[in-house]
């Protein structure tokens, strides 16, 4: 027999990688999410784009696109001596940085224009992952279109955010500020 392991066993690596991966990108993912929200007078006070879905929406579609994410490392995970898997693992790893970094830039720090920067770096090294975990496991790559295809989105409403809000929401007086000039 020349085969390294039987589908049965690579089915159970596959499963302890994603009862590892799915439960730790979901939790890394509300963690960063509670780094910033969009509950501040700040982002009340912004001009919302005609796109901008309602609110309910970002928590159910961020939950589902996190465990399509986990699902997609961990296959890539579990393909033990798969050619490109170690790149690809450190490609994912510092685009998921990226991807956890939007929230603190653009709602704890309130930086519109600065979070655009950092969507389109998200966008591009998105792209490297899906074509890096397409090489490892077809399924990996598939899992994360719908990603790109929220993440492309999220990139066109940001600018719109600061097309409409050109000074960064910040020279407008919200009801928890108002600026008096002597």
């Amino acid at each position: 027999m020349n085969v390294i392991a039987s589908r049965g066993q690579l089915r159970a690596s596959f499963l302890r990688w994603a009862l590892f991966t799915v439960p730790l990108v979901v939790l890394l993912g509300f963690l960063a999410g509670q780094l910033g929200s969009p509950n501040t007078a700040w982002f009340q006070g912004l001009v919302k784009p005609d796109i901008y879905p309602e609110p309910k929406w970002f928590g159910i579609v961020w939950t589902v696109l996190y465990i399509m994410i986990g699902l997609a490392f961990a296959f890539v995970c579990s393909a033990w001596g798969a050619r490109g898997r170690g790149i690809a693992v450190t490609i994912f790893l510092v685009h998921f940085a990226l991807n956890l970094a939007w929230s603190p830039v653009f709602f704890g720090s309130q930086n519109i224009e600065g979070a655009l920067y950092l969507l389109v770096a998200i966008d591009l090294t998105l792209l490297v992952v899906i074509w890096a975990f397409w090489r490892v496991r077809r399924i990996a790559g598939l899992l994360l279109l719908p990603y790109l295809a929220w993440v492309l989105f999220a990139t066109l409403l940001n600018y719109q955010f600061l097309q409409a809000n050109p000074d960064g929401g910040h020279g407008t007086a919200t009801s928890a500020s108002q600026r008096i000039a002597i």
